[in-house]
């Protein structure tokens, strides 16, 4: 491994080498589990990985490993190469599709696979191997991973599930690298005490004096490198190291002092080295020979190897540590590193993409050809999905590029990028390289939507911002790009939902809209359409939606007619459409489109009752964020499961989500956040017998200048502030407050207003109209939804009793206990049972169901097979290790009381 110490180095490390033992013993029983070492540069991380490695292979293990190289950062899947390399014989296992993929990823067959197509193929392969043999993955360096590899390598080490698999990482303190982004956990690795920092010392140089090695420990300050390498570089320097300088900069000055034993043609292939340490040992002494002007040979090599600055690893010649690298790069002159670059670009000619990034740092000035052919290599790259090798191929090629509109439009273009992977800093960091005031329209509009993402809520004055944002679209447009027009023109309606607009800033939305000439039926209009002018033109978006034969292969025509759909209360046709938005994002491995899409489209599965996919579907989401870096799904995502939890009961855990959700700026100013939060708090005040408390919560979302307040959502609260002002006996303020709800669901026939429109009327009507209210609501359009249906009979039922009518009271009261024990409303099935109890008629108590037996991801997985989907398409569909798609199996029957696969069905359907 990179920076491979003695086992001296060792010393005073037992607690983590006990941890890591640990988890190797819970692989080896099939317990797959991820650790990243974290520590400054030198604290002995590598050491503690060779251990476990040396450990692992003791007792027979599979072993794979892979370290990030700094000068590969920008090469797609290079790490991911290294890392699977020995594993070639399992992947004639793999489905042929997975192969191709493999193959077409490390450039062995045509073929431009998706990165999470590549992740999961590499999942399979990894969890084929530890079906031979428990399988460490060791992985150092992170920090300078290629960022195709990382993301791959994070998705691999969060799905290991049950296989017999450990991943261990290890980077440097403060890097972001995507182990991080992606959550996983880790460990800091701390100095060594002083007690270990000095038998550490004892046993590198016995023979100092009680000065010096005082001196010496204070400078080492525990980090276990200095305490080996500080002592040589002070019996060379006769007197001191330079003490100025950070620990970092002291031992890369400790290790040029080393270089300067050896002869000049070691030290100059030393260079070459360090320009690229991936190069083999027969094309690093072809390209040293040719840079010194002098033979160099296997005599030079091994100069550099007895003085311990490198080792041999098969036919690569590596640094001990990458600092030893760094201190023979930077202390070398301009011209001699230019000169490497120039010679390792020849020898590498059959390595285009690395011989074209030998090229490029050989440059100094601008060269167009080398920018253009970065900017096709950035091309390639992201059709692949290693977006942000693309993205550095495009800083390069900016950085090269002798045109000012050109070096901007490249910029741009990598903003872009990255932006697409959640990368917001990076993104502003290239923009703010960029010289702006030089765009054109089409620019602008990019331009646009770029910051819609990276920086939406820097904008305080979001009228402002729409109205730009419609000025934006109306130049492109006028430039001759529609689509781009649209598109900026659906940032700007996204903004009515996220945050809400005026009604200026509504209309010359639509009004814009109306000038693209975009037939009426086209998707994007009807979302845009949806979000600017919801009761003007949601009618008409309903009628084209329901008339519609859309091409069900476009995920973008599907998720935007799913968003139509659901904005405005066609909550069971606007879920079909983003199932299916849902399902061709499975299958094209587009996470970040996935992570929106499940969040989005789960809240409205919580009226219609469908709490187990719900929760499934948004924890899956909320883990797509976290791999994506999509952080604003993650904050999101937890308004769905805080009122899944305050419907079920479990309080605290609702109580958790919302003061989460308080304490992220990322739900500041997002109305369609906080109205989903400020609902749940109105619904676990009313749960908890605090009838007047629930009022004042929900009456603050019909305020429109309340933050919790949103345009449409607003009314979608009705039935939670009918049942709070019947509880504390405030029904005339609520009549007021929803008094203009009858002729917006006229204006608006969505279903789901329809829905709430006759719960809050029947639950809110005086006694003399309430039988009529009550029948007309569950024959109606109540009547077809579950919760609100046994809602309003757990009313009418407890009405009944209240006039004595008990005989009556107890069939809505049975019909609505038995739908709250169906969904698992605890809270509400309570309730009913308490009302028939007070109806003379007893009830037993919930018997267990397989939510209570399951996990959301078990029960996820149990209905996938109970539906007839193999192991395999289970674990292509969640991105699972097949494996741990049958591990999960084999743990479920027991917990259901079966016994086979065949019995899964009715199991399911007795919860359903």
């Amino acid at each position: 491994m990179s920076g491979v110490m003695s086992q001296s180095s060792l010393i005073g490390r037992d607690r983590y080498l006990s941890m890591l033992r640990d988890l190797l013993d819970r692989a080896v029983a099939g317990n797959g589990s991820a650790m990243v070492l974290r520590g400054q540069a030198g604290i002995g991380k590598s050491a503690l990985l060779g251990s476990i490695r040396q450990l692992a292979a003791d007792q027979g293990l599979t072993v794979v490993s892979a370290i990030g190289v700094e000068n590969e950062a920008g090469l797609p899947f290079a790490a991911l190469h290294q890392l699977l390399r020995p594993l070639e014989s399992e992947v004639a296992k793999l489905p042929v599709s997975h192969q191709h993929t493999l193959r077409a990823a490390f450039g062995q067959e045509d073929g431009s696979p998706d990165l999470y197509a590549v992740a999961l193929a590499a999942l399979q392969l990894i969890g084929e191997a530890a079906a031979v043999r428990p399988t460490v993955v060791i992985l150092d360096d992170l920090q300078w991973l290629d960022s195709g590899s990382a993301d791959v390598l994070s998705f691999v080490a969060r799905r290991i599930g049950s296989d017999a698999v450990l991943v261990l990482g290890a980077t440097r303190t403060g890097s972001e690298d995507s182990a991080r982004r992606a959550g996983l956990p880790d460990i800091m690795v701390e100095p060594l005490d002083e007690q270990a920092a000095a038998v550490l010392l004892k046993a590198q140089a016995p023979t100092l004096s009680g000065n010096m090695r005082q001196r010496l420990l204070s400078q080492a300050a525990g980090n276990p490198l200095a305490l080996t390498e500080l002592p040589r570089a002070m019996r060379q320097s006769t007197d001191r190291v330079v003490e100025d300088f950070p620990l970092t900069a002291r031992l890369e000055a400790a290790f040029a002092a080393r270089s300067a034993e050896l002869s000049e043609p070691a030290r100059t292939m030393l260079v070459v080295l360090a320009a690229d340490v991936t190069c083999d040992a027969g094309r690093l002494l072809r390209a040293a020979t040719e840079l010194a002007g002098t033979p160099v040979g296997t005599a030079h090599l091994q100069e550099a190897i007895d003085v311990g600055l490198v080792e041999m690893a098969g036919s690569v010649l590596r640094f001990r540590h990458p600092l030893m690298r760094s201190a023979t790069y930077v202390r070398a002159p301009l011209a001699q590193r230019l000169g490497a670059h120039t010679i390792l670009a020849e020898v590498l000619a059959g390595f285009p993409d690395k011989q074209l990034w030998h090229r490029a740092a050989a440059t100094l000035g601008a060269d167009d050809a080398i920018a253009a052919q970065l900017e096709h290599y950035a091309q390639r790259s992201r059709t692949c999905g290693a977006i942000m090798a693309a993205v550095a191929a495009l800083h390069r090629a900016a950085e090269l590029s002798e045109r000012p509109d050109r070096t901007t439009a490249l910029l741009l273009h990598a903003a872009e990028l990255a932006s697409e992977t959640g990368a917001r800093r990076e993104a502003q960091d290239l923009l703010a390289r960029a010289d702006l005031s030089t765009l054109g329209p089409t620019e602008r509009a990019r331009l646009a939507g770029v910051e819609e993402v990276v920086a939406f809520q820097h904008y305080d004055d979001h009228e402002r911002r729409i109205r730009e944002l419609v000025d934006i679209a109306a130049d492109v447009h006028a430039a001759g790009n529609t689509d781009l027009a649209a598109e900026v023109l659906w940032r700007a309606a996204s903004r009515c939902f996220f945050q809400d607009a005026c009604d200026e800033s509504r209309k010359a939305i639509a009004a814009q809209l109306d000038t693209l000439d975009l037939p009426a039926h086209d998707p994007r209009v009807l979302a845009i359409g949806a979000y600017s002018m919801p009761w003007e033109r949601g009618s008409d978006v309903l009628d084209q939606i329901a008339r519609l034969d859309p091409d069900r292969t476009d995920a973008d025509a599907m998720r935007f007619l799913g968003y139509a759909a659901l904005f405005l209360g066609d909550f069971r046709r606007g879920s079909a459409y983003i199932d299916n938005a849902a399902g061709i994002g499975r299958s094209q491995g587009r996470l970040g489109l996935l992570s929106g899409i499940l969040g989005a489209g789960n809240w409205s599965r919580i009226w219609l009752g469908e709490w187990d996919k719900v929760r499934a579907e948004t924890e899956e989401s909320r883990a797509f964020a976290e791999e994506t870096g999509e952080e604003f799904y993650l904050v999101a995502g937890r308004t769905n499961l805080a009122m899944i939890a305050a419907l079920r009961g479990e309080s605290e855990l609702a109580a958790d989500h919302l003061r989460a959700i308080g304490a992220s700026p990322l739900a500041t100013g997002m109305r369609c956040i906080q109205v989903a939060a400020q609902q749940t708090r109105g619904m676990l005040l009313l749960l908890d017998g605090r009838a007047e408390d629930a009022f004042a919560a929900l009456t603050r979302v019909y305020d429109p200048t309340d933050p919790v307040s949103h345009p449409m959502r607003r009314w979608w609260i009705a039935p939670e502030l009918a049942d709070a002002a019947v509880a504390c006996e405030n029904t005339d303020s609520a009549r007021q407050l929803l008094a203009d709800l009858p002729d917006l669901a006229k204006r608006l026939p969505a279903p789901m207003l329809l829905v709430v429109d006759q719960y809050s009327r029947a639950v809110l009507a005086d006694d003399a109209d309430s039988d009529s209210a009550y029948t007309a609501a569950l024959n109606g359009h109540v009547g077809a939804w579950p919760l609100y249906r046994a809602r309003l009979q757990l009313h009418h039922g407890r009405r009944l009793r209240r006039l004595r009518r008990t005989s009556e009271a107890r069939e809505p009261l049975r019909a609505a206990r038995d739908t709250f024990d169906a969904l698992g409303a605890d809270p509400w099935a309570q309730a009913a049972r308490n009302e028939l109890r007070a109806a003379g008629e007893t009830s037993t108590r919930r018997s267990p169901t397989a939510r209570d037996q399951l996990t959301s991801q078990e029960l996820q997985i149990a209905t996938l097979a109970a539906d007839g989907l193999t192991n395999r398409q289970i674990a292509e569909k969640l991105y699972l290790s097949h494996r741990t798609v049958g591990s999960h199996l084999y743990r479920i029957y027991p917990r259901l009381g079966i016994t086979s696969r065949v019995e899964l069905a009715g199991a399911i359907s007795a919860i359903s």
